[in-house]
């Protein structure tokens, strides 16, 4: 019963966060069939700004594990479609990332000036605070850094402690309901595998999965109001069943 209350004051909770963003549509490929693509003008962009804001919070606890690569790399995929040379645009958003990792001390003036290109919608500032902080979840525990980055960029969208600390805390709750499968089998059956695959196959089948759960940043799917917190969540019990099958084959 306490579980049931607890995500219905969830809920409740995101319903007016992402309430506004059930029906918008950020970007689109006609929004930038005249982008003039450069790395300087990727750069200045909102969406090449969030991107540095999510080089710093992957590399913060000293560096980008293997699911959070993934993700990154899925969110590479989306923001390059839209642009008329994706390929062109995915190797540029990779420079930017690479770059932007390895620094820490314009974090401010990059998520300040995030915040000045998206304050006229609230609803975009919280869905890249969402999607940051899921960032941080997604390996099952945020660090010290990370959460240091968190804030400051948080202060920067002006969300206010409150409203923040409301959205950071329904992330950590839902991840303390991850629980690792019991056993090797369960690990399959999660990914909807059978011993008898190949690792290519457990691959694909993995891949595919977190690219499901992946939150699309950039473009609403129409998902509830929970759904980053179970995206979240589930990423992390996909990485789970996919790291004990590894093992489990290391060792056989």
């Amino acid at each position: 019963m306490g579980n049931i209350i607890l995500f219905a004051l969830l809920g409740l909770f995101f319903y007016w966060i992402f309430k506004s963003y059930s029906k918008y549509n950020a970007y689109s490929k006609e929004a930038f069939k005249n982008f003039s693509l450069s790395k300087e003008s990727l750069q200045k962009s909102e969406l090449g700004l969030f991107v540095a804001l999510v080089a710093k919070v992957a590399k913060a606890d000293g560096r980008v594990d293997a699911l959070e690569a993934q993700l990154v790399g899925i969110m590479f995929d989306d923001i390059s479609a839209l642009f008329p040379e994706p390929q062109k645009t995915k190797e540029l958003l990779k420079e930017i990332f690479s770059e932007e990792k390895e620094r820490s001390d314009n974090l401010e003036a990059v998520a300040h000036t995030l915040a000045q290109l998206t304050k006229r919608n609230q609803a975009q500032q919280h869905h890249f605070m969402g999607f940051l902080i899921q960032l941080a979840f997604v390996d099952g525990t945020v660090s010290k850094s990370e959460e240091k980055m968190l804030s400051v960029i948080a202060e920067a969208f002006a969300l206010g402690p409150k409203l923040y600390h409301a959205m950071f805390d329904q992330f950590e709750k839902m991840m303390h309901n991850v629980t690792p499968k019991a056993n090797i089998n369960d690990a399959y059956n999660l990914l909807g595998v059978k011993e008898s695959d190949d690792m290519d196959t457990i691959k694909k089948a993995y891949r595919k999965l977190i690219r499901e759960y992946h939150p699309d940043i950039v473009k609403s799917q129409g998902r509830d109001e929970a759904y980053m917190q179970e995206a979240t969540a589930k990423t992390q019990e996909i990485n789970q069943a996919y790291e004990m099958i590894k093992a489990h084959r290391r060792e056989s």
